[in-house]
């Protein structure tokens, strides 16, 4: 079954000829440390144009990429088609992914879960189809500890969502991460700041979730 339509077509072509900028300065790098170590089979919420897939490591025998947004998942197919991991593009959303229950070894959210309809139904899919014991890697920007950049973050997501293709910037994803049935093992808080265009999505996190029962 298709998954419902979603369509951000100019955000779509704005995050495409964005995105190796953002990759030299630093994001590149930061994919290669949320995805390091992971092996088996993965499921990764929201591919986008397939920018993890040259960073998945050889332990990975399956990358299963779920992206709704059709300009990005036709990028996606043609980045996965050359990847050194088997990669799998399918088109599906967040809070009905396409996969059996504790089929997947990991779960990877990269830059996504601000901007999922409903995170806490996405992270409950991911809770669901990644195993016992599984783990959710995560690379997402994050709401900031400091409450006046917290409450900065809060007053433009008045208007960031309509510009950034749904992106939230004040959303508490730790939080719900935890909230949705994972036990946080490692986060690393940071700023990346590759543009000034990104000042409101600066605060990072990068870290390892696991599964609980």
């Amino acid at each position: 079954m298709a998954a419902a339509e979603v369509r951000h077509p100019l955000f779509a072509r704005m995050y495409e000829r964005m995105a190796p900028a953002f990759e030299a300065k630093g994001s590149g790098a930061h994919r290669d440390e949320a995805l390091a170590g992971l092996a088996g089979r993965v499921i990764e919420v929201g591919a986008g144009t397939g920018l993890n897939f040259a960073h998945y490591p050889d332990s990975v025998t399956e990358v299963i990429a779920v992206e709704p947004e059709p300009y990005l998942r036709d990028k996606a197919e043609k980045a996965g088609a050359g990847a050194r991991v088997p990669v799998r593009v399918v088109d599906g959303v967040a809070d009905r992914l396409p996969a059996e229950d504790a089929s997947c070894d990991a779960g990877v959210a990269s830059l996504v879960l601000c901007s999922v309809a409903d995170q806490a139904a996405a992270l409950a899919e991911l809770h669901r189809v990644i195993r016992q014991g599984g783990e959710l890697r995560f690379y997402e920007h994050i709401r900031s500890d400091s409450p006046g950049f917290a409450r900065f973050q809060r007053a433009v997501d008045v208007v960031w969502p309509h510009l950034g293709g749904g992106c939230h910037a004040s959303r508490a994803t730790l939080d719900e991460i935890e909230a949705a049935g994972f036990t946080i093992e490692q986060a690393r808080r940071f700023t990346f700041r590759p543009s000034a265009v990104t000042i409101p999505v600066s605060p990072h996190a990068i870290g390892i979730a696991r599964r609980r029962a």
